[in-house]
């Protein structure tokens, strides 16, 4: 089959593109042609297919007012993307178009190329946030409290919540974008969703595209996977006992609705450091505390780093040379740093949908400390894989850290044992592939089957 895969970004910047890059490899191996679609940008991986990449858009960045403007204008619909899509799909001929991360920047306008009215080809689609079904991407207002206030697809909520990086005029543009793909029903061109967890599966089902959407668990790589393998370490106790000290490890962006903030207090009062308010301390002196060997690794940079500084500094000394903050790592130094962890934490306090960071974790044989909210339960098993806390509750985050630090070795390593098994059954590229091909010979089936009975 021809396949044409697209995405706005052509270079490494997040989940969703390590997704796109490693689908593309996946398909390649079952024997599959597959073209791109994307933007340009300094940063592009190189392709053939870049001469019909679109002006690159930025709506964020540090660029003037009037370029804002003038570029915000292109948000909702682009007829740059619609013409460029066109000559692409004129020389490649794809019989699947598989879309990934399109708002915005390349827009659902390319779904509008004439070649597409013309011989119906399936399309398809990876859900990897909320912009279905929240203007603001991730289903939490401008309250910072998770929200399905636009479930009911009257998207006029986010901007009474000013739910776009607390702006009214960002969320008023965002709303404008939602409402004319609603009006113009840019979705009813789409196929199939797949939906990366089945949390995502089920709010996607509720906001009205029940009977489109497929569930299907993000894969890692082969190479991943032996990566995963390379660095997992068997022996940590070991380690400890010859002076290494065990410790919990986030990697991750430090943002507020990472929960990092709320793991760092947590830490602080599951080690008896924490100085400030009145639910950070316990009158019983005989309150259980972390062992003084356990430390706290943070991997990754954000715009919460210097809260974090501030709270390890009002902590005092011991804090300080307990909790490591390492900034940005990749490759093999980060998946050293999580295969040496005890455990790694993921602290969200929002609907995270089927984090790279857990299949990595997990890869590399090291048990997750887990909040219960969006997909993280589903690579959560409880006493298996890990452990649940509810989201954004300290008191619960500091007794997931103290129930994970009093696991013993033998029981340790069944959770290794356990973690190796869940990436074995739920995580292969090939057999991801597979699915995924199976659904788009279905979907080329059904169109070929429709337009003969047209005629």
């Amino acid at each position: 089959m021809r396949i044409l895969l697209v995405n706005k970004y052509f270079y490494r910047k997040g989940g969703a593109e390590t997704y796109f890059f490693a689908l593309a490899e996946g398909l390649r191996a079952l024997g599959h042609e597959v073209a791109f679609f994307s933007m340009r940008h300094p940063n592009n991986e190189p392709s053939y297919w870049s001469k019909y990449f679109v002006s690159e858009k930025d709506y964020v960045g540090d660029i003037s007012a009037f370029k804002k403007v003038q570029e915000a204008s292109t948000l909702i619909y682009s007829f740059e993307a619609r013409r460029k899509f066109e000559a692409l799909l004129e020389e490649f001929k794809p019989d699947v178009i598989h879309m990934n991360n399109v708002h915005r920047q390349l827009t659902l306008s390319i779904l509008d190329a004439p070649y597409l009215k013309k011989h119906h080809v399936p399309v398809v689609y990876t859900a990897h946030d909320y912009i279905l079904v929240c203007p603001a991407y991730t289903m939490v207002n401008g309250h910072g409290e998770v929200c399905d206030a636009c479930l009911d697809k009257h998207f006029i909520h986010a901007v009474k919540d000013a739910c776009v990086k607390g702006s009214r005029a960002k969320s008023a543009l965002a709303t404008m974008e939602a409402e004319f793909l609603k009006f113009h029903h840019a979705y009813d061109k789409i196929d199939l969703i797949v939906a990366p967890s089945k949390f995502m599966k089920s709010k996607l089902d509720e906001g009205g595209f029940a009977g489109k959407t497929v569930a299907m668990q993000n894969f890692l790589t082969d190479s991943q996977m032996a990566m995963g393998a390379r660095v997992a370490n068997t022996h940590k106790f070991e380690d400890t006992q010859s002076g290494a000290r065990p410790y919990f490890l986030f990697f991750g962006r430090l943002s507020k609705e990472k929960g990092i903030l709320t793991l760092v207090k947590a830490f602080l009062w599951a080690t008896g450091l924490a100085n400030g308010s009145a639910d950070m301390r316990s009158s019983d002196q005989d309150v259980q505390v972390l062992p003084d060997a356990w430390d706290l690794h943070i991997v990754g940079d954000g715009p919460e780093r210097e809260a974090i500084e501030q709270l390890i500094a009002s902590a005092g000394p011991q804090a300080e040379s307990r909790i490591h903050l390492l900034g940005y790592k990749s490759g093999e130094d980060l998946q050293r740093e999580v295969g040496n962890a005890r455990f790694s934490v993921l602290s969200s306090e929002w609907r995270e949908n089927m984090p790279y960071s857990g299949l990595e974790s997990l890869a590399a044989q090291t048990p997750i400390i887990g909040a219960s909210i969006g997909g993280i339960p589903e690579l959560v098993e409880e006493d298996k894989t890990g452990f649940t806390f509810e989201s954004g509750n300290i008191t619960d985050v500091r007794d997931g850290l103290l129930k994970a630090a009093a696991v013993g070795q033998s029981a340790y390593g069944v959770m290794q044992h356990q973690c190796a098994e869940y990436v074995a059954a739920h995580c292969r590229q090939q057999a991801y592939a597979k699915q995924l091909e199976r659904k788009y010979f279905g979907l080329t089936k059904l169109r070929s089957k429709n337009q003969g009975e047209e005629r």
